[in-house]
């Protein structure tokens, strides 16, 4: 059996097939201007019928520094990786996520007393919500870049249910991916697309709901149909063998005892209420808006909870930690606009603060950091280089080349040919660019033209964007997400492809056929 190349050789061939395609394709480029969007965003919008060409500018040597211009153009998702692993190899030191696991399943395994959860199957309820939960957050505020966390969560917890790691990040991030796409009320995509449009923003919300639904349902009935496939048979997962690095940890975690909170953890539960305290205290003075009440919830629930927890053991208070750093999260990404800087000094703050709470001293600590850090640098590499990709195109002047080419021939092809080529470049183009709001300044203007040239509904066009920009982010090996939540779940890209690919492209039919009807049927706001 001929052996798949590793994912760094298959991103460097296509960081030469890009160079390549520098040499052939002329050169060009758009006028653009910024423009602020409704909601307050800044952006670099492509002004229509401005193209010409430009001097070449083939890529060649440009090859080498690939990678070092890579790790230049992401730096924020790099340094996030490697904190994030930093971060939970503490704790996973401590024992918290292993023993919430299994205190997580021991209670669920008590619901099969009950004859509809037996019918239904816990574990499959279990799937089925964590999956809706995650959608709902990728359709409403485009949650991404977080789900890469969650991994490190929900892959014990699928290991532990009888599964795969491939089932856990399904759980979270194609869940997520799957609710991008179906865009409820994301502003990033779906509010910036529309504003550029010219149409009302998050309106025609009733169909969307409906591709949402569709997208999930699909989504969720082939995780279970996997899963369940797995748990009849664990050696049928194509990651039966590197899998054995999770069971290692999950057969430990079942005979990890309790330790009894000692004066470590109760410093700690005093510390984190008094800053929480204090930072409630400076919100006061400024005023008190409504965005900020969940702080004072999680600031009662935190000093509540956390003192429970630290009667029940220090894994279970540490563990307590990591719930509130998950809350947290959730809250500044959806009230407070926070970004990987926020989020990167929340799990930095949570790695400190777990080792304090078992023990740890400040080399202890610094040290778990470093092999953690260590563990995941691959993961960070591959998103260095697969971010080459998209410098030697940028380099080589020729991606607007691509648009022009692109919109040229959508202008001739009639309301159903202009849509579904909208729709299948939109979705190609995530393979060079993986920023939906970037992807919305780019495109929309050109595609707002040609609609009105063609006869073509905006809000059409604007669902065609969304779908499209979506879904093949759950492939694509430029979408640095994508590298870290396979790197976080110790997944080789080639075998998630392997996995992945006939569902992606099932979903991206199904995405078009969801299309269709903004053409033929009247529905509302549409």
């Amino acid at each position: 059996m001929k052996k798949i190349p590793h994912t760094y050789v298959i991103i460097f061939i296509l960081i030469v097939l890009a160079a390549l395609a520098t040499i052939f394709v002329p050169a060009g480029e758009f006028t653009r201007i910024e423009q602020t969007t409704q909601s307050g965003k800044i952006v670099n919008q492509i002004v229509p019928n401005t193209y010409h060409q430009i001097d070449s500018s083939p890529q060649t040597w440009q090859i080498m520094s690939a990678l070092f211009k890579g790790f230049q153009k992401a730096p924020a998702i790099i340094a996030f990786i490697l904190i994030l692993g930093g971060a939970f190899w503490i704790l996973n030191e401590t024992g918290a996520i292993s023993m919430g696991v299994q205190t997580f399943l021991n209670r669920s395994s008590s619901l099969e007393k009950y004859k509809i959860f037996r019918l239904i199957g816990v574990n499959n309820l279990i799937i089925a919500s964590i999956m809706i939960m995650f959608s709902l957050f990728g359709a409403v505020f485009g949650m991404s870049e977080e789900t890469i966390a969650f991994v490190a969560i929900f892959v014990p917890l699928a290991i532990s249910m009888g599964y795969d790691s491939i089932t856990g990040v399904c759980m979270c991030f194609l869940s997520a991916g799957l609710g991008f796409a179906g865009c409820i009320l994301n502003p990033f995509t779906l509010g910036i697309a529309q504003d550029i449009a010219g149409i009302k923003m998050f309106s025609g919300i009733e169909y969307r709901l409906f591709i949402w639904f569709v997208m999930t349902f699909i989504g969720i009935a082939f995780v279970l149909w996997y899963a369940n496939k797995v748990k009849k048979n664990p050696k049928a997962s194509i990651m039966y063998k590197e899998d054995e690095y999770w069971r290692k940890s999950q057969n430990k975690a079942k005979v990890l005892t309790p330790i009894k909170s000692q004066k470590s953890a109760y410093i700690t539960y005093f510390v984190l209420a008094l800053v929480q305290i204090i930072f409630c205290v400076d919100i006061a003075l400024d005023g008190i808006e409504n965005k900020d009440i969940v702080i004072f919830v999680c600031t009662a629930l935190y000093i509540l909870f956390g003192y429970f927890m630290l009667k029940k053991s220090m894994q279970m208070f540490a563990l307590n930690i990591l719930i509130f750093t998950i809350i947290y999260l959730v809250a500044g990404v959806t009230g407070f606009e926070w970004g990987f800087t926020e989020i990167a000094a929340l799990f930095f703050a949570m790695a400190i603060f777990s080792g304090m709470a078992m023990g740890k001293n400040a080399s202890d600590i610094s040290q778990l950091f470093i092999a953690g850090a260590r563990d995941i640098l691959s993961a960070a590499m591959v998103v260095g280089l697969a971010s080459g990709i998209i410098i030697i195109l940028e380099d080589g002047k020729i991606i607007d080349t691509i648009l022009y080419g692109v919109s040229n021939g959508i202008s001739n092809s009639g309301k159903t040919g202009a849509l579904s080529i909208m729709y299948c470049f939109q979705t190609l183009l995530n393979a060079l660019i993986t920023s939906g709001t970037a992807k919305a300044a780019m495109l929309m203007p050109m595609f707002r033209e040609i609609s009105q040239m063609v006869g073509l509904g905006l809000q059409s066009t604007v669902t065609a964007f969304h779908i499209g920009d979506g879904l093949s982010n759950l492939l694509t090996p430029t979408s640095g997400v994508l590298i870290a939540v396979l790197g976080v779940a110790r997944i080789p890209y080639t075998k998630w492809v392997k996995f992945s690919w006939k569902f992606i492209l099932a979903m991206i039919v199904i995405g078009w056929l969801l299309l269709l009807p903004t053409l033929f049927i009247s529905l509302p706001n549409f």
